[in-house]
């Protein structure tokens, strides 16, 4: 079994990003990559990732698609939305956080995170620590944010993180971000960093895959 058919089975059973399982388009655009920030905030919390990434479907489904308008929204518009997707136990936490970051955003970088990645000369260990500064996202956060934006800003590519690395070593590949990004087919380095990630989340996907490589 080669590392390039691993890395087939991989993106056919699990390739899927959060960002495109919440519905969100990313492109170097400030509505997408703010999307993402708020993706990346419900992924933070603890609570599970499908809610989480139906929470951000729901939220972007009913508008609250950029910083703008998350900043302007009544606090109990937030707590609902997030309610519709059984976002509970967070719920009003989670509400204020999202209107803090999206007036954090408008007030240090006019509502566009590109502005971030200039402020962070296109390093991902500044722009790592910069997204930080959001309330409720942290390491794991920052991590999830660039392994997502990772095909959109290039700069932050290969970015795989250590549970990324952890599902490399569970399906025999490489545990090194550059020959994995090799292994990667054109603009699909961060659908396998996500696969990987699910990997360490679900044993069956790693099984399955090594069951269906040829060799």
């Amino acid at each position: 079994m080669s590392q390039e058919d691993v890395v087939h089975e991989l993106l056919v059973r699990a390739g899927t990003g959060y960002a495109e399982e919440a519905g969100i388009t990313l492109d170097d655009q400030p509505a997408s990559l703010f999307q993402l920030l708020m993706l990346t905030q419900l992924l933070s919390t603890r609570i599970a990732a499908e809610i989480a990434v139906a929470a951000a479907r729901e939220l972007v489904g009913s508008g609250y698609r950029t910083a703008h308008r998350v900043a302007d929204a009544d606090w109990q518009e937030l707590v609902d939305a997030l309610g519709r997707a059984n976002y509970r136990r967070y719920d009003e936490s989670t509400a204020t956080r999202l209107g803090a970051n999206a007036s954090r955003l408008l007030d240090r970088y006019h509502g566009d995170l590109r502005e971030l990645a200039e402020k962070a000369d296109h390093d991902p260990k500044r722009a790592a620590n910069l997204l930080q500064e959001f309330q409720g996202i942290g390491p794991t956060g920052s991590d999830i944010f660039l392994r997502e934006v990772q095909d959109i800003w290039t700069w932050v590519r290969p970015h795989f993180d250590e549970r990324a690395l952890r599902g490399a070593k569970r399906v025999q590949l490489p545990e090194d971000p550059d020959r994995l990004a090799d292994l990667a087919p054109a603009h699909h380095t961060a659908d396998l960093a996500a696969a990987l990630v699910r990997v360490t989340l679900d044993e069956k996907i790693a099984d399955d895959v090594l069951a269906a490589a040829p060799g």
